[in-house]
């Protein structure tokens, strides 16, 4: 049996690829609300973020999703970004790949 490609995506944060299961998806809509996008199924201009809460605080204070969404992003956007990338980290670390879809 062939084994299965594994599709990479790019962290906007620290530049490095990952397989897009241990990533998480933001995603910029029409009207320019930025949210994540936990389905990967969102419309709108998507960006990955590795599962590592540390660059999240870096993104902060250094506003990188602004410049890669050239649009605003408020503070408790980063907040629920920084929770959500540190519950995801952890299922990850607990249940491995069993804490994601198939």
């Amino acid at each position: 049996m062939a084994t299965r490609k594994i599709p990479m995506r790019k962290d906007i944060l620290t530049g490095k690829m990952y397989p897009k299961r241990e990533m998480v998806r933001i995603v910029k809509n029409k009207e320019g609300v930025i949210s994540i996008d936990p389905t990967g199924k969102k419309a709108g201009r998507g960006a990955y973020v590795g599962l590592d809460p540390e660059a999240v605080k870096k993104a902060k204070s250094q506003k990188i999703l602004e410049k890669v969404f050239s649009h605003a992003v408020p503070s408790e956007f980063y907040d629920e970004l920084f929770d959500f990338v540190d519950h995801q980290k952890a299922r990850m670390d607990l249940f491995g790949d069993l804490g994601k879809k198939h």
